[in-house]
């Protein structure tokens, strides 16, 4: 399988292209800061320099030609204000469905958050409200394509603990709750083994289900 993943030296992604690569994949990683290439080629994956937040259609979708499948992982990440929240979380999800569709690249998994388009919390902050905000949006723009079997994963909160190899992954709303990255890696390589497992939105914890078991649930 070839497989690209977008926002490439983020922490799932770098686990995502670990595992996929460990299996004999072909993995191309899209990043944005030179300085991330040799921790990319060290996971397995080639670098692809690529800004999201600047490039055109035309330039993703070279990126993407050619592949099996696309998985969108970018996010702006902690730090950022508002305004990146929307020019990555959303805008870049856009742009890479777009290239995606344009390249004829069907296959595309997009790794969102929890609580996606709900209003926030009470006692959240501005910037949280813009990244849940965003995030919902870019699930609406995927919902939308008809020419792509699109599949939105929305993780709990996220820790960097051993993967257990067991999850939950239902439909919302499945609770509140934390998942290890390695499990969301995991699941992210099964779900692209499982391609009738297509057209939803599912949310993922720690469970007690094992990883291939729960997706093949999907199908």
């Amino acid at each position: 399988m070839n497989v690209v993943i977008a926002g490439g030296h983020g922490q799932i992604a770098l686990r995502l292209a670990r595992l996929l690569a460990a299996r004999g994949d072909t993995v191309l990683s899209m990043i944005r800061n030179p300085a991330h290439d040799e921790d990319v080629r060290a996971a397995g994956a080639g670098p692809v320099l690529c800004d999201l937040e600047s490039a055109s259609v035309e330039e993703v979708a070279d990126v993407v030609a050619g592949a099996d499948a696309v998985v969108f992982a970018a996010g702006a990440g902690p730090g950022s204000g508002a305004a990146r929240k929307d020019t990555v979380d959303r805008a870049a999800s856009v742009l890479v469905a777009d290239a995606a569709e344009r390249a004829g690249v069907r296959d595309f998994v997009q790794i969102s958050a929890m609580g996606a388009g709900e209003p926030p919390a009470p006692g959240r902050d501005d910037v949280w409200a813009a990244y849940i905000r965003a995030k919902g949006e870019a699930e609406d723009d995927l919902r939308a394509r008809g020419a792509l079997d699109w599949l939105i994963l929305r993780p709990g909160r996220l820790t960097d603990d051993p993967g257990t190899g067991r999850v939950l992954l239902a439909e919302p709303p499945a609770g509140r709750g934390e998942v290890t990255r390695d499990d969301v890696a995991a699941v992210v390589v099964a779900v692209l083994d499982a391609p009738a497992a297509r057209r939803r939105t599912l949310d993922l914890l720690g469970g007690d289900t094992p990883v291939e078991a729960a997706v093949a649930a999907l199908s």
